[in-house]
């Protein structure tokens, strides 16, 4: 399995810290922090048992979350955009279970125009197995579009403008 070495820790442009996946004060959350190494979006991560389905195995819906948001952090940092999941489609592999370290990997599949991308996610065990992999159409903003359509509050377009100085 990589490791975080040589990456780039990723922030979140907005600054929340409730989000169920990636907010560090949500006290039920998956607490995921990002990296990149430029071409891609990584995680690791271990899930508590809290989030287990039948016996040890990670429930499909949290692993599904993880998926989403790896592609949806790719999308944002790897394009710089703001961006809608318009659907995902997650094939499950193998099981993974909770209390074991995960990684995740997110990057740009398709850029299919300038409002739509897919993305796709791969989350692997600590064998470096595959467990699901995730692909994801998304719809792309830039700031000026997100207003227009005002699908996006003021302030969240105004702190992504500044975060990635456009």
């Amino acid at each position: 399995m990589l490791d975080k070495s040589g990456m780039q820790k990723l922030r979140n442009f907005d600054g929340s810290r409730d989000c169920f996946a990636c907010g560090p004060e949500n006290e039920h959350g998956l607490h995921m922090d990002f990296y990149t190494d430029g071409d891609s979006i990584h995680s690791w991560l271990t899930v508590d048992r809290q989030h287990c389905g039948w016996r040890k195995l990670l429930h499909g819906g949290i692993v599904s979350t993880i998926l989403d948001e790896a592609m949806s952090w790719s999308a944002h940092h790897l394009l710089r955009k703001l961006i809608l999941t318009k659907s995902i489609q997650i094939e499950f592999h193998r099981p993974a279970f909770v209390e074991k370290p995960l990684h995740v990997v997110g990057r740009v599949a398709v850029i299919n125009s300038e409002r739509e991308a897919v993305m796709e996610a791969v989350l692997e065990n600590d064998a470096g197995e595959k467990c699901a992999i995730g692909r994801g159409v998304f719809a792309t903003m830039t700031p000026k579009i997100a207003r227009r359509m005002k699908v996006i509050e003021e302030g969240v377009i105004q702190v992504f403008e500044k975060h990635f100085n456009l």
